[in-house]
């Protein structure tokens, strides 16, 4: 993509200046003119960081909102209401800022003759791949009420199978914070306290106070060193998760693997993957197609991988259930329904009832994992307070006695 300078002028009348991306000086003129922009002069110049547009989260939309969108547009094209009409209308009473912006905007290309999908894919932080993908092959069956039902209720779903992960990993992570805070106080304002005490009367202490003397007082006298070694590692995690291929991939596998969170993360992923291809093919989307538009959806580098040599598979003359039934992340469940599926020709109907399944199976989960959490979690902060008062309150009994 190439960096043009543009001067035009609003419907207004304003003048208007800035830089814009496109392939040719002719995109550019057709962005601007999409943009209700007259241009007056256009040159192209060299792409810096001084002429780029910065946006952050620009025209980005809640998750909540979006599925309200979802439903209430499936709803309004259910009973007959045009697409320009339900699009006003929703932008008119949404309470996202970013949702009403991008609605005025797709509102305004619609009208201008562009397709539906065309118009919510030119905005891919407020409508996801999926949405654009069904959309367009909803246009193209002339099922789009149907499609709109559908994918209303796919994302419902998945919002509401996010929600019982994140509340279930809330509790053990905020739980964990407070054990650290109350470590850190314990070690950095009580013990010294102690240490006084153990120092006047002098005298050996048992090998459990020592080890908790020694680390109070790296704590005071390291705690800078520590609190630099944590940033950097947080920060090159970060990096690294976010630019490195590879250890995107074995961070997620390892997540993927963990004892007791790792089997709740795999069945919603692998719910997530079977809903999201059982919808595409309901809706009529060629399945190399959607198993392009899954491997980008999943949001696990792992499972994409799987669907990729899937869809290599499917190319090459083999079949869809081949590389699930040789990879670890999915259990035997999986690929047998959906050889049975590509066998009988109800691929859509079988993806469909593993998806149930497994979001049965992760609400089943999380309600045994709440119960459980608790109780363990609290158990935990005992023995790690019990520890440390244990190790200030042994020699205490010997001072006493002594005392005595």
């Amino acid at each position: 993509m190439l960096m043009y300078k543009y001067v035009g002028r609003t419907k207004k009348g304003l003048l208007k200046k800035g830089t814009i991306e496109g392939s040719s000086r002719s995109d550019v003129i057709a962005q601007l003119r999409g943009k209700e922009i007259s241009p007056r002069e256009i040159t192209e110049t060299k792409a810096t960081i001084f002429n780029k547009d910065i946006s952050i989260g620009r025209n980005s939309v809640k998750n909540e909102h979006f599925v309200i969108y979802c439903r209430q547009f499936a709803t309004l094209i259910r009973a007959g209401v045009t697409i320009v009409e339900a699009t006003n209308i929703l932008r008119d009473q949404t309470e996202s800022k970013g949702l009403k912006k991008v609605l005025g905007e797709v509102e305004r290309d619609i009208k201008g003759g562009i397709a539906f999908s065309d118009a919510v894919e030119k905005h891919p932080k407020a409508f996801p791949t999926l949405f654009a993908n069904m959309i367009r092959a909803g246009e193209m069956t002339g099922n789009l009420d149907e499609t709109l039902d559908r994918m209303a209720t796919y994302f419902e779903k998945q919002h509401s199978l996010k929600k019982k992960i994140q509340s279930t990993l809330a509790y053990p992570i905020v739980l964990s914070v407070l054990i650290f805070i109350v470590v850190i106080f314990l070690m950095v304002f009580v013990i010294p306290q102690f240490t006084i005490i153990y120092e006047q009367f002098g005298g050996g202490l048992p090998s459990i106070t020592l080890f908790v003397l020694k680390i109070s007082e790296m704590i005071q006298h390291l705690w800078w060193l520590l609190i630099f070694i944590l940033a950097v590692v947080i920060a090159l995690t970060m990096f690294l998760f976010r630019k490195n291929h590879q250890f995107h991939y074995i961070v997620h596998s390892g997540l993927l693997k963990m004892p007791i969170f790792g089997k709740l993360l795999q069945k919603a992923a692998i719910a997530r993957m079977t809903r999201t291809l059982s919808s595409l093919f309901s809706s009529a989307v060629p399945i190399l197609q959607a198993l392009a538009i899954v491997a980008k959806v999943v949001n696990n580098p792992v499972i994409s991988k799987v669907i990729l040599e899937s869809r290599g598979s499917l190319e090459s003359g083999g079949t869809l259930s081949e590389p699930l039934s040789a990879h670890w992340v999915f259990p035997p469940l999986v690929h047998q329904m959906t050889e049975i599926g590509e066998k009988t020709g109800t691929l859509d109907y079988m993806l469909e009832k593993i998806a149930d399944f497994y979001e049965e199976d992760v609400d089943r989960t999380v309600d045994t994992l709440k119960s459980l959490i608790e109780p363990v979690m609290i158990v935990i902060l005992a023995f790690v307070v019990g520890f440390i008062v244990a190790a200030i309150m042994i020699p205490m009994f010997s001072v006493f006695t002594e005392i005595q």
